[in-house]
């Protein structure tokens, strides 16, 4: 009698576990911000096949779920892995191989860390990125002087932190073909006299000299003679870059403006398994690339998305490459400029707009915006699904803001640039017009949502300093001391959002990432402590401990 009664236990033991649904992961022990619609956490979550599959109490998915594997999260804090709307991953990789110019204090800082990279990489072009004559106690760009004595016979070609400048050596110069009185449209070549006056494109070029100062479309003479990274160099830099995004806590990276070139490598890296990062990708403004996404159409797998055209509008505020409506406060009678004629960005917009593609515009200026989001209203009439994105929305005149949200259009923000830049961005503006500037609250009432990125290489990596910034708005020592104009901060919720489930939105990929909800992929990191709670002093110390993606832990702290 007791061998029956305890075979039928088995019996019933053995088919009520042959009723579990099987899965991969059972993750418990947690609090975890699923980002969906009320905000809602929950202690646990199974996954399958790279996917979630349900999320809820702890008891009730083991009941219903025979797990392969089991993880105790030990009560630590799991948000949806963080995607960040505005980056240049390929940049940033190439920028690790090249000489680390972020942070130095003096145009003669920039110049040693350059020699002491030279003797460790003594053949090729020498290639920096990272200066910004901002934080140098004389705020003004350099010249090439000790740049030709140091490397007569070897190119070098350093470029300004936001991109959008750059300092090249004679022999670089020379290689280009560039001389004192070219011109080219949307760009400045810096030329300086005997006297030590200093001209920009100046008419006048007997006597003068190049100073080696490029601005935005200029440095593309330069840029352009540079060698193409071979294969395995390609490959070792977005492997080295996308380690580090892994340890940050990045598992989607929008990369604005690439070439087709380089979505076709990146496509065969992915498809070999040479590189897992998932990637939104906008192709540059260039007639090669309308043709080859016109010939492809849209390119959407799950590790690759591309649908969208990246064009630029003007240059940089910290380079006064950026166009403005009235002229900079610190520097009367200069305003900037767009980088293309108005007709280009109309005959652009147009063409994007009837292949229904996603049109995504730097700009930074309050002209440079206006322009835009004029010749964008003029296309999309009003309300609509078409997303289009202006980058950065960085300087808006009060009166525009409005078309943001009367058309849909979409503002890209960086939030690490208001902490960046509020140093020296009241003395460019002057204390009216800095009121529009990094103005993310109000472009946050214009669709009632909003992505943010960090604009790295220009910017740090960390997604914490980007957390930061859009609700602290202090720099990491704490100043100011009350917040960075406050009246543009933003909850954390409304943060959390924007680096994630609005970040997807941007990218017409929130039915798949960006939250944690059934049917998505399983994208998701593991905290320390928790950034919804944590005291404001805790928040850039914050550690991820763990990564997934798709399920695939692909980073865990050692």
């Amino acid at each position: 009698m007791k061998k029956m009664l305890m075979g039928a236990l088995i019996a019933v033991l053995l088919f009520s576990c042959s009723q579990k649904e099987r899965i991969d992961l059972l993750i418990y022990n947690a609090t975890i911000y699923t980002v969906d619609s009320s905000f809602s956490t929950v202690e646990a979550m199974v996954l399958r096949d790279g996917k979630i599959i349900a999320t809820g109490k702890a008891a009730d998915l083991d009941s219903k779920y025979e797990a392969r594997e089991k993880i105790d999260a030990h009560g630590k804090f799991i948000y949806p892995g963080f995607i960040d709307a505005h980056a240049h991953f390929v940049g940033y990789g190439s920028s690790l191989q090249r000489v680390n110019l972020v942070d130095t204090k003096s145009w003669d800082e920039v110049v040693d860390r350059t020699k002491k990279f030279a003797k460790e990489h003594p053949n090729g072009w020498l290639l920096g990125r990272g200066w910004d004559q901002n934080d140098w106690p004389v705020k003004e760009f350099p010249d090439n002087k000790k740049l030709n004595e140091l490397f007569p016979d070897r190119p070098v070609l350093l470029t300004r932190i936001d991109g959008h400048a750059a300092i090249a050596n004679r022999k670089a110069l020379e290689i280009a073909g560039v001389k004192p009185g070219d011109k080219i449209l949307g760009g400045e070549i810096v030329t300086y006299s005997p006297l030590g006056a200093t001209a920009v494109d100046s008419k006048e070029t007997r006597g003068e000299f190049l100073t080696g100062v490029l601005v935005d479309n200029a440095v593309g003479l330069v840029s352009s003679k540079i060698p193409d990274q071979t294969r395995s160099e390609f490959i070792k830099s977005l492997q080295d870059a996308e380690k580090n995004c892994f340890a940050v806590g990045l598992t989607t990276i929008d990369d604005c403006g690439l070439s087709f070139e380089s979505v076709d490598k990146i496509r065969d890296m992915q498809d070999n398994g040479e590189l897992k990062m998932r990637l939104y990708v906008m192709l540059s403004d260039d007639q090669r690339n309308f043709d080859y996404l016109e010939k492809k159409g849209i390119i959407k797998t799950n590790r690759l998305n591309v649908r969208s055209i990246k064009v630029y509008a003007d240059g940089a505020l910290g380079s006064r490459g950026a166009c403005l409506l009235e002229p900079y406060s610190d520097k009367p009678g200069w305003r900037g400029f767009l980088l293309r004629t108005p007709a280009h960005y109309d005959s652009v917009a147009r063409y994007i707009h009837q292949k229904g593609w996603q049109m995504c515009t730097h700009a930074i200026g309050d002209s440079g915006n206006r322009e835009i989001l004029t010749i964008y209203a003029k296309y999309l009439k009003g309300k609509n699904d078409l997303r289009w994105r202006i980058e950065h929305s960085q300087v808006v005149n009060r009166n525009d803001f409005g078309l943001f949200g009367a058309n849909s259009i979409i503002p890209s923000v960086q939030p690490t640039h208001a902490t960046s830049d509020m140093y020296w961005a009241g003395d460019r503006l002057g204390p009216e017009r800095i009121k529009g500037a990094y103005a993310f609250a109000q472009l946050l009432q214009q669709n009632g949502w909003i992505p943010l990125g960090t604009d790295f290489p220009v910017e740090d990596i960390s997604p914490f300093k980007t957390f930061y910034a859009a609700v602290i708005r202090k720099d990491a020592k704490g100043w100011p001391e009350q917040g960075y104009q406050m009246e543009n901060a933003m909850t954390r919720e409304q943060a959390l959002r924007g680096m994630t489930i609005w970040a997807a939105k941007a990218n017409f990929e929130e039915k798949e990432k960006g939250s944690l909800e059934k049917g998505k992929f399983a994208d998701f990191i593991i905290l320390d402590k928790d950034i919804m709670k944590a005291d404001e002093k805790e928040l850039l110390g914050i550690t991820v401990l763990e990564t997934y993606l798709g399920g695939e832990r692909v980073y865990e702290k050692k």
